[in-house]
């Protein structure tokens, strides 16, 4: 079965597309870098960041003091986390598996 989202659009299949192709991490930096700002990147990796820390049990504390996130900020995470789409679940299950 094939999940609909609900940001399916010609755009959105062009870009994944584009992320798919990514080989590297130099391959991801360069891209990243020219199509997000610093903050945007930042931004996206720290809410990564504490949707992996939520899913190994620490607490909003101990996650605030590591990633100086907002508990506003690790709370939308945890939603998504929990009661979102399973990507964060689907990428950190398998980046578990090949650590």
């Amino acid at each position: 079965m094939t999940y609909k989202s609900k940001l399916k659009s010609d755009s959105a299949e062009l870009f994944f597309d584009a992320i798919l192709s990514l080989e590297t991490k130099e391959d991801c930096y360069r891209f990243f870098e020219d199509v997000s700002t610093v903050v945007e990147l930042k931004s996206l990796a720290q809410r990564f960041h504490i949707a992996e820390l939520l899913h190994g049990g620490a607490t909003y504390q101990e996650i605030e003091k590591r990633t100086r996130a907002s508990t506003a900020t690790i709370s939308r995470v945890g939603r998504c986390l929990n009661y979102g789409a399973d990507g964060y679940k689907r990428v950190i299950e398998r980046l578990e598996k090949e650590r």
